[in-house]
């Protein structure tokens, strides 16, 4: 109401409507961990596209089968992603710079370990804003080209930038905040870098490089998932300094059929993925070459938090671009989840990412090719298989998570069903916080049951949910049902969301009679 009411007239007066608009999530942003030639580490960057990770993570690199997975991801109909580096702490280092500063020393260091950093290197000069400054400088950083040292790929100047930890300009700020080249190595010295030396036609002579950067061995199972790592934010749980994602993919660590297998890796994934809301696309080990051998190892898997994955068999054959394209075997995990999102934006997160519309782009053969009857020994322990079949070609034929099996008659069976509560809850969760701290009474509870239910409308609209009307697709109730005095007096508010989820048509069954000619009666 107004403050004061002190002279006739008309007064106006904006009274809230109590619409709070939900809006729904991404489905399909995933996040991929492994190792790339180049980026910073153990950070998630998000990209659109594969041109964007060639710029930022080197793009496909032969020991990487991460940049691989990436490839197919945007092959596929992927459209983002997150991409976490992870490289060998005990062998992989970056390279430094080291460039004279009166009797000490100015150490660059490259952003990220790699030999991709010894291909760079820096000039100094004096020619700042205020040459009566002797703490300014300017320096330039070049990536030279590593088959012709003469050709520079990508220059980076930064002017007027101080040795003075005073100054608005300071370099270890302005290289940390602005370069993706190099970082300050330990502490600034007292006096600037010596400005470069001059050539013969009087061009500045660069500073290389120390040649100290190296890729490193081959990951291992505790570069990924290493207890300790959850406190510092690195491996998996380096996705703790992103927003959101909801499809996660840890492809194997070698292409030599050394793959991370069904160990820490995996089981600190599945209970993640599970914190998160998110699923997590497993790949068949590499000793699964055939159904028999894979029905077997499928029946032995015991592993937690099943409901927030499913597995995809066989693997792929596809042309390697960095072998001539000649074909190569490769791991399915990258180009299903550019299935999952092709699918979640041609028909939504409630459809099946299978059948005849999922192909394959890209695949010219399955490295396992099976029937019918193969086909229905996996199925029913939860093995998503691929398949090949005639005109549609190679397609996915299969959408069960790992709880998928008949014999656990899992609520979470199904893929779509399980991503579409994964869905509305990470929507509902974000889109219901204005309601913390508000008073805990009936007026809160008929705001929360008007946003809620226009969200599930929305939804239900969209064909999302089973029935006719939205009395048989959805509820959402809140009332003094859900929240008794004792409850309010907790400070707690309860919201009971309830949906029927459509559920792929798996089986489908057609009855066949054969008339013995028309009955006159």
């Amino acid at each position: 109401m107004p403050l004061a009411l002190t002279y006739p007239g008309v007064y106006i007066e904006e009274i809230p409507s109590g619409v709070r608009t939900i809006v729904g999530v991404a489905t399909s942003i995933t996040a991929f961990i492994g190792r790339a030639k180049r980026g910073p580490d153990d950070e998630p960057v998000r990209i659109q596209s594969f041109a964007e990770f060639e710029r930022k993570f080197g793009g496909l690199w032969v020991e990487s089968t991460m940049s691989y997975a990436v490839y197919h991801f945007f092959l596929n109909g992927g459209t983002d992603a997150l991409i976490v580096r992870v490289c060998n702490r005990t062998s992989a280092t970056p390279a430094t710079i080291k460039l004279p500063a009166g009797g000490e020393a100015l150490i660059l260091e490259a952003a990220g370990r790699g030999d991709w950093g010894n291909n760079l290197q820096a000039i100094i000069d004096y020619k700042t804003k205020d040459a009566t400054d002797p703490k300014l400088f300017n320096l330039e950083i070049d990536e030279v080209d590593p088959v012709d040292p003469k050709k520079k790929n990508v220059i980076k100047k930064f002017l007027n930038i101080s040795i003075d930890n005073k100054a608005e300009r300071f370099i270890t700020t302005v290289l940390e905040q602005e370069s993706d080249l190099v970082r300050v190595q330990g502490n600034v010295p007292a006096n600037r870098p010596d400005e470069s030396q001059k050539d013969a036609n009087n061009e500045p002579k660069p500073t290389p490089s120390q040649k100290d950067g190296k890729d490193g061995l081959a990951l291992k199972d505790t570069d990924i998932s290493k207890p300790d790592m959850e406190a510092s934010k690195q491996g998996i749980w380096a996705l703790e300094k992103a927003d959101l994602f909801n499809l996660l993919c840890i492809p194997p660590l070698t292409f030599d059929g050394v793959d991370v297998g069904l160990d820490s890796t995996i089981s600190s994934a599945l209970k993640y993925c599970l914190n998160r809301r998110a699923i997590l696309i497993m790949d068949p080990p590499s000793d699964w070459t055939d159904v028999a051998i894979a029905v077997t190892k499928a029946d032995a898997l015991n592993l937690s938090y099943k409901k927030n994955a499913a597995i995809f068999f066989p693997g792929l054959k596809m042309p390697d671009p960095q072998k001539e394209n000649r074909l190569g075997e490769f791991v399915p995990c990258g180009a299903i989840a550019g299935i999952f999102a092709r699918t979640d934006s041609q028909r939504g997160v409630w459809k099946a990412p299978a059948g005849i519309d999922a192909t394959l782009t890209g695949v010219m053969e399955l490295t396992v090719k099976m029937t019918d009857p193969e086909n229905g020994l996996l199925n029913p322990i939860g093995v998503n298989c691929l398949r090949s079949f005639p005109v549609y070609g190679n397609v996915v034929w299969g959408s069960r998570t790992m709880e998928g099996a008949d014999q656990l008659a899992s609520e979470w069976k199904y893929i779509p069903v399980r991503r579409t509560a994964l869905f509305i809850e990470e929507s509902l969760y974000r889109g219901t916080k204005w309601v913390v701290f508000e008073p805990n009474d009936e007026p809160l509870w008929a705001q929360i049951r008007l946003n809620v239910g226009a969200f599930m409308h929305n939804l239900f609209r969209q064909g999302a949910f089973q029935g006719k009307t939205p009395r048989d697709a959805y509820l959402v109730k809140c009332d003094k049902d859900t929240t008794t005095q004792n409850d309010i007096d907790l400070g707690i508010v309860n919201i009971l969301v309830g949906f029927a989820p459509l559920k792929p048509a798996e089986f489908v069954v057609i009855q066949i009679q054969q008339m013995a000619g028309q009955i006159q009666t």
